[in-house]
């Protein structure tokens, strides 16, 4: 089970359809979304209240890597 499994099980089923529309609309038009490229490697990132949406692009499509609560240690690993 990766990640974004394990955090949607933990997740009430309000949030979840909250972010799962989100991750939707931002796989569909990106262009939308305030984005923010991170410093020093190939991803970007765009926020939806205290939740960070982190993903990078293939071609024209955004590929969702994780989505974290925004903490000291959400960057770390990217």
């Amino acid at each position: 089970m990766n990640e974004l499994e394990k955090l949607f099980k933990k997740l009430s089923p309000k949030d979840r359809v909250k972010l799962l529309q989100y991750a939707q609309e931002l796989q569909s038009t990106p262009e939308t979304f305030s984005i923010i490229k991170l410093k020093n490697s190939d991803f970007y990132r765009t926020r939806k209240g205290r939740w960070r949406f982190i993903f990078h692009y293939v071609g024209d499509t955004v590929v969702i890597d994780n989505i974290r609560l925004r903490d000291e240690k959400t960057y770390r690993d990217v």
